[in-house]
């Protein structure tokens, strides 16, 4: 099933009726409108299918752009794309070794959000 392009309605309120103090306690919760567009940016970064395949190869080990490339099947030139706004995004973190780069997941936070998003779509 397709819960994206559902044609359900969403069920409102009948009457418009705001609740004050509800609002001013959530309203001065919520983080401001910068941080808010952050987060919808790193978001965004996820919306891509190769992008989301190389951060769950990162889940299990550090590896090489060549090996990236191959596990993906795209080109070394497709996937570095890929990588570069992997890592504009902070979600990963390059090494040198020689000639050899490889990549790594940049922090736990990283595997957090990937572990927990394949969990809920798996949910059933």
């Amino acid at each position: 099933m397709d819960t994206f392009n559902s044609t359900e309605a969403v069920e409102v309120c009948e009457s418009f009726h705001a609740h004050e103090d509800t609002v001013k306690t959530v309203k001065a919760q919520l983080p401001p409108d910068e941080d808010l567009y952050d987060l919808a940016e790193l978001y965004k970064i996820f919306g891509d299918s190769t992008r989301v395949k190389i951060l769950c190869i990162l889940l299990s080990c550090e590896i090489c752009v060549c090996d990236i490339a191959t596990l993906v099947g795209v080109s070394q030139s497709a996937i570095s794309h890929q990588l570069r706004l992997l890592k504009q995004a902070n979600l990963i973190k390059p090494r040198r070794e020689g000639k050899t780069v490889y990549y790594s997941l940049a922090d736990s936070h990283v595997k957090t959000i990937i572990t927990n998003g394949l969990s809920h779509i798996v949910e059933k």
